[in-house]
């Protein structure tokens, strides 16, 4: 199904079918304001230009969608909003009936998208919010999938690295608020390779990424230069804080959390959005929001969140 909808109809034959209400050009094209209704009940009221929807517009579906925004020779072009009928939405820029440019989706399981779209899908840089864990990806995106340097945002650490076919792959490392990083790299591992060669039928290898730690080390904290007037003697500056008598549990600790990590990333799969029958929402993001340092990252990716989303096309 189309976001165009009936749309399609007026675009082959406008002056010949539905109702018009409005004003008209000397050649009798509707031109200026006016109301349209189709057979099949859609409406529009906007602006028209030689007999076609120009402008700024407003365009009802019988199915409770509808389209609000600017029109150019009958096609959703510039900056415009999309509310479908299970209540999702996108606002946002347009270019020839399809999402394109910088937008917003609002999917219908409180999800969000803020961020850079190519013909209908996510592509470039954006930011996925999951409201039900509170995570988000913020990194680049490739025809619609999490793929390029990135970073894996959770309530208490973080991941940054890489991301390929919306899996995390490659060198990364994870980023703890109790003030440490884990480096290391995900690796794909096949459980099964080798049975299935003694086997006669066929069996689908699933690969999947595992993470191996290599080390872990301070963060680079970064503190205020402030006017020394008279410096402290022996004071030990902050650096000098994790020292070695805390080390051995804060290895065990690290560790705990990575592993808790590791089981999470698994759970996160963003909202697949087909072209033609997405949901989203959308309200002015700046769009600093999902830029970041990639100094020192990876590129990372993770699996969507398809489980409170029943039909989200892509």
């Amino acid at each position: 199904m189309s976001d165009l909808g009936s749309e399609e109809l007026e675009e082959e034959g406008e002056n010949d079918i539905g109702e018009y209400d409005g004003e008209r050009n000397e050649a009798g094209e509707r031109h200026g304001h006016g109301k349209a209704r189709l057979p099949n009940g859609d409406t529009y009221e906007g602006n028209y230009e030689h007999g076609k929807r120009h402008g700024q517009g407003i365009y009802k579906f019988k199915s409770g969608a509808r389209y609000i925004g600017e029109y150019v020779k009958n096609k959703k072009h510039g900056h415009g909003t999309f509310i479908y009928p299970d209540g999702s939405r996108y606002e946002g820029e347009w270019a020839d009936d399809l999402r394109h440019g910088y937008g917003v989706y609002y999917y219908v399981n409180n999800d969000t998208y803020t961020g850079e779209w190519l013909a209908h899908q996510r592509h470039g840089q954006g930011t996925y919010f999951y409201a039900e864990t509170g995570s988000k990806y913020v990194g680049t995106w490739v025809n619609g999938q999490q793929e390029g340097a990135a970073e894996l945002i959770h309530l208490n650490h973080r991941y940054q690295g890489k991301f390929l076919n919306k899996n995390p792959v490659g060198p990364g490392k994870y980023v703890f608020d109790i003030g440490c990083e884990q480096h290391g790299e995900y690796r794909l591992t096949d459980v099964e390779r080798g049975e299935e060669e003694e086997e006669e039928e066929t069996t689908m290898m699933t690969l999947v990424p595992k993470w191996k730690a290599t080390k872990i080390t301070e963060l680079a904290l970064w503190t205020p230069t402030l006017p020394e007037e008279h410096p402290p003697a022996e004071a030990p500056g902050p650096e000098e804080v994790l020292g070695a008598e805390g080390d051995g549990e804060l290895m065990e600790e690290v560790q705990a959390l990575a592993d808790i990590s590791e089981g999470e990333t698994d759970s996160l799969r963003p909202g697949e959005d087909d072209g033609d029958s997405t949901r989203e929402d959308s309200r002015e993001y700046g769009r600093d929001d999902y830029r970041y340092d990639t100094t020192d990252q990876g590129i990372v990716s993770f699996e969507e969140e398809e489980s409170k989303q029943s039909e989200l096309p892509e």
